[in-house]
């Protein structure tokens, strides 16, 4: 794997504060970034889903009586 020296770097510094290991925290930074790719995933097709299959108006109204208000 090749990691631009400044990176590397800016990663060694993290790793002292963080008082872990290199592979630790390249580790647990491809486990957040393969997260961040599955919800953005899951994002995309949920508005693929809404674009292909709108509300329809109304079709919600039936849950307007459950909803928290707050104070009235």
């Amino acid at each position: 794997m090749t990691i631009d020296e400044s990176l590397l770097e800016d990663v060694d510094r993290s790793v002292t504060a963080l008082h872990t290991t290199r592979s630790a925290f390249i580790r647990d930074a491809l486990v957040l970034a393969l997260r961040h790719r599955a919800v953005a995933e899951l994002e995309r097709r949920h508005a693929q889903g809404y674009a292909e299959h709108p509300v329809e108006p109304g079709e919600l109204d039936v849950w307007e009586s459950e909803q928290a208000r707050g104070a009235e």
